[in-house]
């Protein structure tokens, strides 16, 4: 098994470049002086604080992971339509809950995009995240079956998740 080396010139390449194009984006100016700053920024940023980060898996199918968004897009307008008319409607029809969903994955990156996931819809607020990383805690507007809505957490966002991630 390899491993990395502690200390690299550029340890994080993009968020390099990325720091370096917004510094000089946010100074809306390309003189000397901002390209030194933006470049030792650029460099001395990600070399501090690439010792923090755990590693993550990275996305091993990015044509999965396109999919995976349009899904999710097409389940925000969906959910947003289905939200609004429970709204409308009468609210003593309302049945909000907290829905304990197990987790398979494992690795805090897919964790928060699924925790996120969940967030976006609307109707869902995820809420909490066990610490032993075992169980998303999902607040729901309107729960008519438990078991129904764990299967399609599971189902339409978790298992894409970790296909996508290999995980």
């Amino acid at each position: 098994m390899k491993t990395k080396p502690r200390f690299r010139f550029l340890p994080m390449p993009i968020h390099s470049l990325l720091l370096f194009v917004v510094w000089l984006l946010l100074n809306n100016t390309i003189a000397p002086g901002h390209i030194v700053l933006a470049a030792f920024l650029a460099i001395a940023i990600p070399m501090l604080t690439s010792g923090l980060q755990d590693p993550q898996p990275g996305f091993r199918k990015p044509f999965l992971t396109l999919k995976y968004a349009l899904k999710v897009i097409g389940d925000i307008i969906v959910a947003n339509f289905e939200v609004a008319l429970l709204v409308i409607g009468p609210t003593r029809k309302l049945n909000p809950a907290f829905v304990a969903v197990p987790m398979d994955i494992q690795h805090e990156f897919p964790i928060t995009i699924l925790a996120s996931t969940v967030s976006l819809t609307p109707g869902t607020v995820s809420a909490e995240i066990s610490e032993d990383k075992r169980w998303l805690y999902v607040h729901v507007l309107h729960l008519s079956d438990k078991d129904e809505l764990i299967a399609l957490i599971k189902q339409r966002y978790e298992r894409p998740l970790m296909e996508i991630f290999g995980c």
